[in-house]
């Protein structure tokens, strides 16, 4: 019997309040996919992430997270948010902020088990931060955050793994190390990754595609000026480097991509 697929999206729409944020979305995540989403702020992209996580409810069509409904298959899920804000003051190690991702999968009671301090460290080695293991949380560079958050969603050892905006608060030299080591558990999972980072999302993704409102996708992982075009509902011209990333000449006209600050429709 064929295994279904990691997250399968047939002909979803949804919104809040009555105002339909995202239409006709049709998407397939496959096992040990790898699915980069981008668009421009406000196009939907937190609000398919909530609808996956069951955290909103369609207003047409499905979603099922393999085989189940987005509430019984987030089980199956690690969500590493865009930010993850807490008091820097709190006295917190980085093991005990990794050990707490176990919470989403057991619930609170029984509250720690025997082996709970291996799976914990085996989640920092993944993300090479086990020698941080004691230090304070706040205490770490943004960089070092972001490891130890993408550490907290694998402690449970999920199936999926949904990123949004994981290299925004970090520089280009530690974007890298987190996109390795994406590439790296995509050995072992499905990855769902949103970001406005167009400059490297296609020279590491196998599948990318647009989002805003609607979605566009030609089901492989160049980004085209068509799809672009579409997304971001102005003209796009895309120039190839040496190396392999891509650059959006200026506008001369203010357009979607143009507006970082719009949020989404409903309050996002």
């Amino acid at each position: 019997m064929p295994q279904p697929a990691a997250i399968e999206i047939k002909g979803l729409s949804a919104g809040y309040g009555g105002g339909t944020v995202i239409e006709n979305i049709d998407l397939t995540v496959e096992a040990e996919d790898y699915v980069g989403i981008i668009g421009p702020n406000g196009g939907g992209k937190t609000t398919l992430i909530r609808t996956i996580l069951g955290f909103l409810r369609p207003e047409r069509g499905s979603v099922t997270v393999l085989g189940e409904s987005p509430v019984s298959g987030r089980r199956y899920i690690g969500y590493v948010p865009q930010h993850a804000s807490f008091d820097r003051q709190y006295p917190i190690s980085v093991f005990e902020a990794v050990r707490m991702g176990l919470r989403r999968k057991r619930g609170l009671v029984p509250w720690w088990q025997g082996d709970d301090g291996r799976t914990t460290m085996e989640a920092l080695e993944s993300v090479s931060m086990a020698d941080h293991s004691r230090e304070p949380l706040g205490e770490l560079s943004g960089g070092q955050l972001q490891r130890v958050f993408i550490a907290r969603a694998l402690v449970a050892r999920p199936k999926i793994l949904i990123l949004d905006e994981p290299t925004a608060s970090v520089d280009k030299q530690m974007q890298e190390s987190v996109y390795d080591l994406l590439a790296q558990l995509n050995a072992e999972m499905s990855i769902l990754l949103v970001t406005h980072d167009i400059g490297i999302i296609s020279s590491h993704v196998k599948h990318v595609a647009c989002l805003n409102h609607n979605l566009f996708s030609h089901g492989g992982k160049e980004l085209t000026a068509d799809m672009l075009e579409q997304a971001y509902q102005c003209p796009v011209d895309l120039i190839a480097h040496g190396v392999p990333h891509r650059v959006f000449e200026g506008h001369g006209d203010p357009c979607a991509c143009q507006e970082p600050g719009r949020p989404e429709k409903g309050g996002e």
